[in-house]
């Protein structure tokens, strides 16, 4: 007989949460963004038609992290995007929420001692490391 794992922490409740650090969240953001401005490059100039890449960009997260809990950026830093208090996926409404505050680039730059910044405050979401594939 094998033992299940134990349920993760909710960070909220976890001592040892540890938030990633800024530059992989920044990587993160980086490489979202190159692929929403290749997605805009469909339908808009992103150059020209500055609302375009932002609402790829809010959609993307909407969907990405609602249903995933990761965008591709997210996946490739081996980030997530959690509930702050069950530790499960936030849902494509507040995902959609977050988004549109992580566009208006006011809200990550308060950041409280979690790293969570007022658009993940607002929507009861945390950044954290996303668990290493096992194989």
């Amino acid at each position: 007989m094998t033992s299940s794992p134990a349920a993760p922490v909710p960070p909220a409740t976890d001592p040892a949460f540890t938030p990633p650090t800024l530059g992989r969240r920044f990587g993160a953001l980086v490489i979202d963004w190159v692929l929403c401005l290749l997605v805009a490059n469909f339908f808009a100039d992103p150059v020209r038609d500055g609302w375009a890449p932002v609402a790829v960009l809010i959609v993307e997260y909407g969907l990405f992290l609602g249903l995933f809990a990761q965008t591709p950026g997210m996946r490739i830093t081996r980030l997530r995007c959690l509930d702050w208090s069950d530790g499960g996926r936030i849902g494509v409404p507040r995902a959609l929420l977050r988004g549109l505050l992580l566009a208006l680039v006011v809200p990550p730059l308060i950041m409280d001692g979690q790293r969570r910044g007022l658009h993940d405050r607002l929507t009861g979401a945390v950044i954290a490391d996303a668990p290493r594939p096992t194989t």
